[in-house]
């Protein structure tokens, strides 16, 4: 008999298991990040950020915060703070997770 699921479905830290986001925050899974396949959330939780600075990213000029786990302080991605393009302001306030720094929970 197969176990039910209870809560929800969530991404932790692949370090410590820390929750660091929920899967229904997803905006796109098809983001670039600096190791590889990076997801977009509207949302992040249990994460610290790191100082803001203007980075030139693949999709021009933005100004990020580096942000890392709570517990172990692994950096998990960035939050976008400002972008400079007006094609690219629907990242403002958003999290990049990459997919190599968080594990599913609960699928």
């Amino acid at each position: 008999m197969a176990e039910m699921m209870i809560g929800p479905r969530l991404y932790s830290c692949c370090n410590c298991r820390n929750h660091v986001a929920l899967h229904d925050d997803v905006i796109s899974k098809a983001f670039q990040g600096r190791n590889g396949r990076a997801f977009l959330f509207s949302h992040a939780m249990n994460i610290t950020e790191g100082p803001k600075e203007d980075r030139q990213l693949m999709t021009g000029l933005h100004t990020v915060a580096d942000i890392h786990c709570s517990d172990c302080r692994v950096v998990l991605g960035w939050k976008y703070e400002r972008a400079y393009e007006e094609t690219q302001k629907y990242k403002e306030g958003k999290f990049i997770l990459e997919k190599s720094k968080i594990v599913k929970e609960n699928w």
